[in-house]
């Protein structure tokens, strides 16, 4: 996880240095930070950048259920939801009303317990193949993204339930890395801005 961190930082330093040098001709580098030390931004900063954020700009603000299934519902049913959502896994919930969840299950799942087991997901029940809530990894809204991909890494996981007190969405390591990208992106741009006298 370091490693990826380290390269994503390594890769926006050397395009910032790119940059620099197309724009400045080499000239005067130190002194184009030295009036405040380093270039402020009004956008979030990387480590600032939480899980809220990512479920917003994914439009995923409001949780409906198309994003969980029962522990009695058959695997059919559920991978058909997966599919029509276009999403990799579903929270499970215990049965009855409450949202009491009792794991996670994902096309990983299925290929594994199913496909690889010659099991029909007709007949199989999605508590028999799901991972139970006492190995479920969960993370809250105001988890930060570098976080939550550490976490996601180190536990080599794809998808994260978001839950604080209840479900408030589901984060994949695609969407913690998009939203890294589009952070750096972003902050060269301002760095370009400030090269070329754009930015006040």
């Amino acid at each position: 996880m370091q490693g990826l961190i380290q390269g994503l930082r390594s890769c926006w330093q050397e395009r910032i240095k790119l940059a620099i040098l197309r724009n400045s001709g080499g000239h005067n580098r130190k002194n184009m930070f030295s009036r405040t030390g380093s270039v402020e931004t009004e956008e979030k900063g990387l480590e600032n950048i939480t899980v809220a954020d990512v479920l917003i700009s994914k439009g995923e603000e409001n949780v409906g259920s198309w994003l969980w299934c029962r522990v009695n519902d058959n695997v059919d049913d559920a991978m058909k939801n997966m599919a029509q959502h276009n999403i990799g896994s579903l929270v499970v919930l215990k049965p009855g009303d409450q949202l009491h969840v009792a794991g996670i299950i994902t096309e990983r799942d299925y290929l594994r317990k199913i496909i690889g087991q010659g099991r029909s997901p007709k007949y199989t029940r999605v508590g028999e193949i799901m991972t139970d809530e006492n190995k479920l990894i969960t993370v809250k809204s105001d988890t930060s993204i570098l976080q939550a991909m550490q976490l996601m890494t180190d536990n080599h996981i794809r998808h994260v339930p978001v839950i604080d007190g209840r479900i408030v969405g589901m984060v994949s390591i695609v969407d913690v890395v998009r939203a890294v990208v589009e952070q750096q992106n972003g902050e060269l741009k301002r760095l370009n801005d400030f090269i070329k006298g754009e930015y006040y």
